[in-house]
């Protein structure tokens, strides 16, 4: 029987590179292995070239048994390095099919990982929790990276030297204008954030009552609606799935994530339900490729685990058949994946220089700063590496 010294040695590290070897159908990773030696991986056809240290092949075993839950913890523990991890997680989303089950979790790991997971699904009584682990951080912690409208979503560039803020206003107008909303009408926001949306809202003049589970960003919506002096904005603690109100539009923004497969259907239903005739809703949606959806479903992934809880991306395919089956004729399709990825990586480069100036909370250790850097290169490589997507659309409810 192989002992666990001989597991995490030369030979295992040489079969597992040689199947990403193989998977690294575009793209190679310049390796620098646990004894020192160099090696190219993949390198087979053009595509992104990432450098990476393995200072333990414990790194490797926790990538094939762990998937992305086990990378971050060889990350976290030092078992890897690299200058620039966002490369890396490119070449695995791009190369997502050939690279097949390589970098996904397997046996007792993965079931542990799934049941945990689905004891924090988004159920009406776990919702809230699972919202408040991610939102309620506290509103000192996004402010200190976030742009002054402080919008927790892509942004919509005109060009990629465009200023941030400017660009999350583009993404603003943009949703603004596919609800067809006129001065005088109510619009429901399903995950209203830091209320950066209803203020546009309200200062065209449209009345917006937005949801939320998070009693950090109803306050927080609250008092900026009081400091701009605009009225017309209300917004409550409420559940998308008890909403009963009727609106001549809807707007949400990338709130269909924290929904989870299983809840696609009644969050539908609310928009068929609570939109009029005749009416929009203007949704921004992130979405993983078909291709890889069911694999990415039947798993968890690092973000799961780690900094959304219940979060689930969408397969549009699927939800867009949900969708007209309730009614809601999908139009208007624009998909902006790599604005996404500009997004995070000025994201990014705020957040370590609040981290640097001693801006992020106290409260917030090392540890957690680290996992955020993680998350926020992680979702990059995503979108870079073209498997993931943001997109916004146009429901339309039949009259």
């Amino acid at each position: 029987m192989m002992g666990a010294g001989q597991l995490v040695g030369p030979a295992f590290g040489a079969r597992v590179l040689a199947r990403i070897d193989k998977g690294l159908v575009a793209g190679a990773i310049e390796a620098t292995l646990p004894d020192g030696m160099q090696r190219l991986i993949g390198g087979h056809a053009p595509g992104p070239r990432a450098r990476i240290t393995l200072h333990r092949w414990r790194a490797l075993v926790r990538l094939v048994t762990g998937g992305s839950i086990g990378w971050y913890r060889g990350w976290e523990d030092g078992d890897w390095s690299s200058d620039d991890p966002v490369p890396i997680f490119d070449l695995f989303m791009r190369n997502r099919v050939s690279l097949g089950a390589t970098a996904r979790a397997g046996g007792p790991r993965r079931w542990l990982a799934r049941v945990n997971h689905w004891r924090r699904r988004n159920h009406p009584a776990q919702a809230r929790e699972n919202i408040e682990a991610h939102y309620d951080l506290g509103n000192d912690f996004y402010a200190a990276w976030l742009d002054d409208t402080l919008t927790y979503s892509s942004a919509l560039f005109a060009d990629p030297s465009e200023p941030l803020e400017q660009a999350q206003h583009r993404k603003l107008a943009a949703i603004l204008e596919r609800t067809g909303a006129r001065p005088g009408d109510t619009v429901l926001e399903i995950g209203c954030g830091w209320g950066s949306f209803a203020e546009a809202a309200a200062r065209a003049g449209v009345h917006v009552h937005g949801l939320t589970l998070s009693r950090e960003q109803a306050r927080f919506v609250e008092d900026r609606m009081a400091r701009q002096q605009l009225a017309g904005v209300t917004v409550s603690l409420t559940d998308y799935r008890d909403e009963r109100g009727r609106y001549d539009a809807i707007a949400s923004i990338e709130m269909v994530e924290a929904v989870g497969e299983e809840y696609w259907p009644a969050y539908l239903d609310t928009i068929a339900r609570c939109l009029k005739p005749g009416g929009r809703a203007a949704i921004q949606l992130i979405s993983i490729a078909d291709d890889t959806f069911r694999a990415y479903a039947d798993n968890v992934d690092f973000i799961q685990q780690y900094i959304f809880p219940g979060g689930m991306l969408i397969s549009e395919s699927r939800f867009r058949a949900l969708a007209g089956a309730r009614g809601l004729q999908w139009r208007d399709r624009h998909g902006f994946g790599l604005d996404y990825a500009e997004t995070l990586r000025r994201w990014r480069e705020r957040f370590d220089i609040a981290d640097r100036e001693g801006r992020l909370p106290a409260r917030l250790d090392k540890r957690f700063r680290d996992r955020w850097r993680f998350y926020l290169m992680y979702c990059e490589g995503g979108f870079r590496g073209g498997g993931i997507d943001v997109a916004q659309v146009t429901l339309v409810k039949g009259d």
